[in-house]
């Protein structure tokens, strides 16, 4: 038997998922809901399956195994808590949300109906990612730089702070979940943020710089800075500093410098296709072993990107709770 999927949500990072998917032998994209129903039907008239504008209408009339949530992240309305009654497996992308409180909510409604669930952190799956936790294991880190530096993108939901939660929440958060997967946790975060070479742009409440110090519980000190003032082309990365080496990670290629020696890795995979084959496994087996990025588990990344947002606002340094 297929498994059968559904979408809510088929905004630019759906389409993604949409292409993985027609690829992995055994699944049946079935229907797909967005605000935008001609955005839908457009999607089901291409790849087979239903449309529909209200996705409480396509749970009541189709019978899936799994469900890909690929909503804004104000737009987390009880569709996770939904699918989870219903026994359908989750797949839903980053970020989770932007409110813990609404995020503690669908983790404890996950938790409690026992379904699968995946985030789409998809810097995990590079083997990049692989061979740097490798080469850090029983190593003492001393300093984690990250950045992301890019433009503004154009949907009109980014550039509003309650909304999106701003750069940090919605796209940095990438950086600051490779952080937590290669270093360890984190205890606290002191931030500051500004809106100052974009402040003529008309709605723009999220600000335009930010950096932010992190803590970690096994003594290691990181910055992670974010921008989206520039105007055009982007820079991402990770840094991680041990005594022995540095690790240097854009995701798709890593960089080892040691003493006398560097040397670079480009990755042989595809993450993305990667973290799909591994849910629909998850989801065809029931074993959900592989998954890099559960709900509980995003949700602590969650936590440290809102814990950044709070403490540019109040000055002070906040602890990480999840």
């Amino acid at each position: 038997m297929p498994v059968k999927i559904g979408f809510v949500g088929v905004g630019g990072i759906a389409h993604a998922h949409i292409h993985n998917l027609r690829q992995i032998p055994g699944t049946e994209l079935v229907a797909f809901a967005d605000l935008n129903r001609s955005r839908a039907k457009a999607v089901a008239d291409r790849f087979g399956g239903r449309a529909y504008r209200d996705w409480r209408k396509m749970y009541d009339n189709e019978e899936l195994d799994a469900v890909y949530i690929c909503v804004p992240p104000h737009g987390h309305v009880g569709q996770e808590q939904a699918a989870a009654k219903r026994g359908w497996h989750l797949f839903i992308e980053k970020p989770i949300a932007n409110d813990l409180a609404v995020a503690k909510r669908i983790a404890r409604a996950i938790r409690q109906s026992g379904v699968i669930s995946s985030v789409g952190y998809h810097w995990r799956y590079y083997d990049t990612s692989d061979r740097a936790r490798a080469l850090l294991k029983g190593k003492t880190i001393g300093m984690v730089l990250g950045y992301w530096l890019g433009t503004m993108p154009g949907v009109p939901w980014w550039r509003v702070m309650r909304q999106s939660g701003g750069q940090m929440v919605e796209q940095t958060t990438h950086i600051f979940d490779l952080a937590r997967y290669l270093v360890g946790e984190v205890k606290r975060v002191h931030a500051a943020y500004s809106l100052q070479a974009l402040k003529h742009v008309p709605k723009l409440t999220v600000p335009d710089v930010g950096t932010a110090i992190l803590e970690f519980h096994n003594g290691a000190i990181g910055q992670i800075s974010t921008t989206c003032l520039l105007n055009q082309g982007y820079s991402v990365g990770l840094r991680v500093l041990t005594p022995e080496l540095i690790i240097e990670s854009d995701g798709g290629s890593l960089r080892v410098v040691e003493p006398g020696h560097t040397a670079q890795f480009q990755s042989a995979v595809s993450p993305t296709m990667m973290e799909d084959q591994v849910f629909v496994r998850a989801v065809r087996t029931g074993r959900a072993g592989a998954i890099r990025s559960g709900y509980d588990d995003a949700l602590k990344t969650l936590a440290v990107t809102l814990a950044a947002n709070q403490s540019a606002k109040t000055g002070k340094a906040v602890r990480v709770i999840a």
